[in-house]
């Protein structure tokens, strides 16, 4: 089923509540996106719906609308422990997103209860919130969603309060398969009833996720979107920036409205007007380099992703268009812009602040074991790496240690000449570091105490040692009393007053 082209929610085929309507226009949403057109009758039709659209094409609104709408239709109210509807989703940045959305439409609906089930919590919380609150609509991580159909024990009968389950949704199913959560996803279904509606949504598929359509969905109706209009580009990289957290510090210093992340960040979560993504380490997975392009351009607004390479990984732009048919454009050299060279801005962070000279340290390291690590190694080769450029990228104040580095020619680096041992942290953490310099480590502490009670043992050892000596003479004193009185060599009265003088010394 082909998705049309935009339209107005007024003229979707359905109607949809005035609590509904109401919201969308509240949060300025005038339009549908292809996917959205095509999802949100079919799914409100009672119709099980396996979705193929790219990431940033509405699919949290497609699947949302229709979660809410078919729970507003019952006949019977559900009670607060009565759970109507779980969305599962792959990571809790995106639950949580998921969730902020949600509780928008339930505002103007108070008769349903939300819960949001992520893992970082006591599930103990999670518990004691659902029985006191409840949760028609529950948008939940699969780990800790199965850890609570666990807790019988503690007073909560999931597998009983799913009964009236109307509406399953499996968001991001490739991801929630790569992730491993595939034995997680069976569990959970096998607690589901059959007469329920079930939407699969996904960016990409799979053998897997196929597997999984099949298991889960009755006769579904299959929607692909792939319309995008991303601007994807090459360009070729003298590796200049820094990785994580390095980065943070870098950019708070010498650049604004820059939002540095990992790839927990690349995978459906919506954050408004992203101009550019770029992405500095090209992708160990191919399929997240599309994820990581989609937190541009999102639902029909334009923008562009660029990948940063060295001249020889060229092949890596071919790999990505066979791989997910994306073709990807050299971005040339820019002229007449003004660029700034931070490289002497940064060394001289480093020679004032020692975190950040040890972060830079670590993020070289980073960036040197994630070529050896990265599923293209015929691409992104640790041999062909210009050690030396990449160090004065990095901003090193010098090189560190590492196997990679070994028999490795490094010209163009040159060490900055200065006694390491005296570069200070800033002054905060300076004086935390000098207290700790101070005190006892923890590992002396801890072999002190040993021999402090080893010691002690010795001591009782030796104490216990002695007294049975001395109770063994007294034995043997009295030992030989009874002999004596045994063979007539004393009498009576002389072995009581030997052996009560034997006892009193």
């Amino acid at each position: 089923m082909a998705a049309s082209s935009e339209k107005t929610w007024t003229e979707l085929p359905v109607k949809l509540s005035a609590h509904v309507t109401d919201t969308l226009t509240d949060l300025k949403f005038k339009y549908m996106t292809p996917v959205q057109a095509a999802c949100i009758p079919a799914f409100m039709g009672n119709k099980d719906v396996a979705v193929e659209a790219v990431t940033g094409s509405g699919k949290t609104l497609a699947f949302l609308i229709p979660v809410l709408e078919l729970l507003l239709k019952r006949t019977e109210r559900l009670k607060k422990r009565e759970i109507g509807a779980i969305i599962i989703t792959p990571t809790r940045e995106l639950a949580l997103q998921i969730d902020e959305v949600l509780s928008e439409f339930v505002k103007r609906i108070p008769k349903l209860k939300t819960l949001l089930l992520i893992g970082g919590t006591n599930p103990i919380i999670d518990v004691n919130k659902f029985l006191d609150i409840g949760g028609n609509i529950i948008t939940a991580t699969p780990g800790r969603l199965v850890d609570l159909f666990h807790r019988k024990q503690d007073g909560i009968d999931l597998a009983s309060y799913v009964r009236t389950l109307e509406v399953l949704v499996l968001d991001e199913a490739d991801k929630l398969l790569d992730l491993g959560f595939e034995n997680s996803i069976n569990e959970i279904l096998s607690y589901m009833p059959k007469q329920r509606r079930t939407g699969l949504f996904s960016a990409t598929q799979t053998d897997e996720v196929e597997k999984l359509i099949r298991a889960g969905l009755r006769n579904p109706v299959r929607i692909t979107v792939k319309e995008k209009q991303t601007k994807s580009q090459v360009t070729q990289r003298t590796p200049f920036l820094l990785k994580n957290y390095y980065w943070v510090r870098i950019f708070k210093a010498v650049y604004f409205g820059v939002m540095v992340c990992t790839d927990v960040m690349a995978r459906g979560i919506d954050i408004l007007d992203v101009e550019w993504v770029i992405q500095y380490d090209p992708p160990t997975s191919a399929t997240a380099f599309v994820h990581r392009c989609g937190r541009t351009a999102r639902i029909g607004k334009a923008g562009n992703a660029l990948v940063l390479l060295t001249p020889n990984e060229d092949t890596y732009i071919e790999f990505i268009a066979i791989n997910q048919r994306v073709p990807l454009q050299k971005c040339d050299a820019l002229e007449d812009l003004e660029v700034v060279d931070v490289l002497e801005i940064l060394k001289k962070m480093s020679m004032k602040d020692r975190a950040v000279f040890e972060k830079g340290t670590r993020a070289f390291v980073s960036f040197v074991q994630f070529y050896s690590k990265h599923e293209c190694k015929l691409i992104f080769r640790v041999k062909d790496l210009d050690f030396g450029r990449l160090a004065r990228g990095f901003a090193l104040l010098k090189l560190p240690k590492m196997p990679e580095l070994k028999g490795k020619n490094v010209s163009g680096f040159q060490s900055v000449d200065m006694d390491y041992n005296l570069l200070k942290y800033q002054k905060q953490r300076e004086n935390k570091r000098k207290m700790m310099e101070q005190s006892v480590p923890w590992s002396k502490q801890k072999e002190k105490k040993k021999k402090k009670q080893e010691r002690k043992l010795k001591k009782e050892r030796k104490r216990k040692h002695q007294f049975d000596d001395e109770d063994l003479n007294d034995l043997s004193k009295d030992i030989r009393l009874m002999k004596k009185l045994k063979s007539g060599k004393i009498s009576k009265e002389q072995f009581d007053e030997q052996f009560e003088e034997t006892n009193k010394e």
